[in-house]
């Protein structure tokens, strides 16, 4: 027994036994950490053989590095490389945790505009398992310190690291043929990164994101006019006319766009225990003079609520990996709805209770032409009126109010709250409904900060009536992306009242709440798809603005001629009639009929697919080109940021001179009198002690 344990000891010694043994447990971890940390869909027996295969190639060329060294060095080398490898894994076990997809090189990029705060996040994501990917490199690292592994101090024969890394690319080219044969056209069109992941490997994925975040800067400098001209034809082609009854019905109008952080259509009349978790939005959800779209998806990917924003306001999808705001916002060339109404005499602003550099806002801002930005900086903040990612709802609108009633009517003003975010925490004064009981500590804080939401709403629409401000305005209020992820697939089932959820169930989750409130407005409930693409030329209809060459990718949601395709960022896509998520096709029922359709009813499914992966293409390239610098569009003149800074003390003097020569502030018109006493909150923090 022992003469064959101190075999083993000298096989595992050589540079070869070695690297065979941090090879092995190397894949090992890697295997159960797709099997145990990701959702990755593997759906055959193909599917769970590649998903096995795809860490060993990676692992071959990587660690084979060390073998070209010789003695301890090589060891070390291999330790290191095993240590990084673990990192990578442990980094995005947690940001999958949060937000189902992987770290991309455009998402590391812009890690300093999204990771304030971010500590509590991570504290709420950190499972105690998650540190066993350290395991082997703590076993490995000990075997050689403790000298219970020697060091092979012969010299390095050539030949074998050439083998191990010849290999590695064989393995790979093998990996990559089985793949495209069970998924093809994998890296050609748009699929989640799930799918790269599930087919090629974690590793691959890291290579292929930081080619896509090169592709994109080589893109821009290759980009011409003649690259937009085809796009504008397309658009061009699709434009769809005005609904004459709709029309300039909020011409002149002040517009509030109301951000409803992670807040899901689901909501909307949703009870618990019998009692209605957001009374107030419910209540200007089926207000007569409320439009409300009850087929209305989010179509964000990793941008979250910043690819909300860019749809909203230039009806541009976001990128297929990280964020067009971070990536492209402070150097694009764009033609937003802020700025189209800056050039139409409304006053531009923006409001939100968390530094001004998170996603790049202070920043893209400007080159939406927004005059004014009201950060964090312009705020009176303390210990507890903070939580998670800024100040609490009731605390940022309450004093939001000063700036609202200095800005020049009419204007344009993007409320963003933000205390019903990830984790949905909430502390215990400010609770007043009980949580949820699905068992999932991530879910059932959501009614709470919900019914927080809820209740900041209702205090800001109150100031707004008792201020004068509710008749003569349009009010936008949307959710701007899932509350609740898919990996939450028991809980959610819960909330609906299913015994489980299909992918149809789950890409029917990603409605969320679009209403537009207009005094006089015909309202009601509209049951039309559209998504958050379509805001935009909904939105410059009801204003009066003719869309008659603007490069946009939506269409009004109040059109009689649009279409009803509503395009995700992976790809997928849901209609009234069919909707494909993944390689399946749904019917309105959530029934898969793929066997099922005609030939006709196939070809028009596939019509849609084209129509969608074109749509996300023609978006990518206007993004990562930057093509709109090659465009004049009539009557509309280029943004120069230069003229815009929001530093405070610059920023509220300019705002003290445009009073003065407009002379329509809420405030001038109240003969100087504040109207901050009109808001009225419940806001714990605020009461006297």
């Amino acid at each position: 027994m022992r003469l064959a344990l101190r075999k083993i000891r000298d096989g595992l010694s050589t540079r070869i036994g070695f690297f065979t043994l941090t090879l092995f447990l190397f894949w090992m971890k890697t295997y159960i950490v797709y099997n145990t940390k990701f959702t990755l869909g593997v759906s055959d027996g193909m599917q769970e053989f590649l998903l096995a295969l795809n860490p060993i190639p990676a692992g071959l060329l990587l660690f084979g590095i060390a073998l070209y060294f010789r003695g301890r060095k090589s060891y070390w080398i291999m330790i290191v490389i095993n240590l990084l490898q673990s990192l990578w894994l442990f980094a995005n076990i947690l940001y999958y945790r949060e937000f189902s997809d992987f770290l991309s090189m455009s998402i590391i990029k812009s890690s300093g505009s999204v990771s304030n705060n971010l500590s509590l996040s991570i504290s709420q994501i950190i499972h105690g398992t998650d540190f066993l990917v350290f395991l082997d490199v703590i076993i490995l690292a000990l075997l050689v310190i403790f000298k219970v592994i020697k060091p092979d101090l012969s010299p390095v024969k050539i030949w074998r690291p050439i083998i191990i890394t010849v290999s590695s690319l064989v393995l790979f080219a093998i990996n990559l043929g089985l793949a495209e044969k069970d998924r093809s056209q994998l890296l050609t069109r748009t699929f989640d990164n799930n799918y790269i992941v599930k087919y090629l490997g974690l590793d691959f994925f890291a290579g292929y994101s930081t080619y896509q975040a090169h592709q994109e800067s080589a893109t821009r400098a290759n980009a011409s006019k003649k690259d937009l001209d085809e796009i504008l034809k397309k658009i061009n082609k699709n434009r769809t006319s005005p609904n004459i009854e709709y029309y300039g019905k909020a011409k002149g109008k002040n517009v509030f766009i109301f951000h409803l952080e992670s807040f899901q259509q689901f909501m909307i009349d949703y009870k618990v225990n019998g009692e209605e978790v957001t009374p107030n939005i419910n209540k200007f959800y089926h207000d007569s003079n409320t439009l409300a779209f009850d087929n209305f998806f989010n179509q964000v990917g990793q941008g979250k609520t910043s690819d909300a924003e860019t749809m909203l306001e230039n009806s541009l999808y976001g990128l297929p990996s990280g964020s067009a705001m971070t990536s492209y916002g402070a150097g694009n060339t764009f033609q937003a709805l802020p700025a189209m109404l800056d050039q139409r005499g409304y006053t531009t602003a923006a409001f939100h209770g968390d530094v001004g550099s998170f996603w790049n806002r202070d920043n893209t801002y400007k080159s939406w032409e927004y005059q004014y930005f009201f950060s964090k900086d312009y705020y009176k903040s303390k210990k507890d009126y903070n939580i998670g990612y800024g100040l609490k709802d009731k605390i940022f609108l309450k004093q939001s109010v000063k700036y609202i009633e200095q800005l020049p009517q009419p204007f344009y003003a993007k409320i963003i709250t933000l205390t019903n975010h990830y984790p949905y925490e909430l502390d215990k004064k400010n609770q007043s409904i009980a949580k949820t009981t699905t068992g999932d500590a991530t879910v059932d804080g959501y009614v709470q900060t919900a019914r927080y939401l809820d209740q900041s709403f209702e205090e800001f629409i109150n100031y707004l009536k008792k201020a004068g401000l509710y008749d003569n305005s349009m009010i936008v209020v949307y959710g701007d992306h899932y509350g609740i992820s898919n990996n939450h697939k028991k809980a959610i089932a819960q909330l609906l009242g299913k015994k489980k959820v299909t992918s149809y169930d789950l890409a029917m989750f990603q409605k969320v709440p679009f209403m537009i409130h207009l005094n006089g407005l015909k309202g009601g409930i509209n049951h039309t798809y559209g998504g958050e693409i379509d805001v935009m030329p909904t939105l410059m209809d009801l204003l009066g603005i003719k869309d008659t060459g603007t490069v946009q990718l939506g269409q009004d949601l109040l059109s009689n001629n649009r279409s009803q395709t509503v395009a995700f960022r992976n790809g997928d896509f849901v209609s009234p009639v069919y909707s494909k998520i993944g390689s399946k096709v749904y019917n309105n029922n959530g029934e898969v009929v793929n066997s099922k359709l005609t030939s006709k009813e196939s070809k028009e499914v596939e019509k849609q697919q084209d129509e969608v992966d074109s749509e996300l293409n023609m978006s990518d390239k206007i993004i990562t080109g930057d093509l709109l610098r090659f465009y004049n569009l009539e009557g509309f003149k280029k943004v120069d940021k230069s003229q815009y800074t929001y530093k405070k003390s610059v920023a509220l003097k300019e705002l003290k001179e445009a009073q003065k020569k407009k002379k329509t502030s809420l405030l001038t018109k109240n003969n100087g009198k504040s109207t901050e006493d009109m808001f009225s909150t419940d806001a714990p923090e605020l009461k006297e002690k």
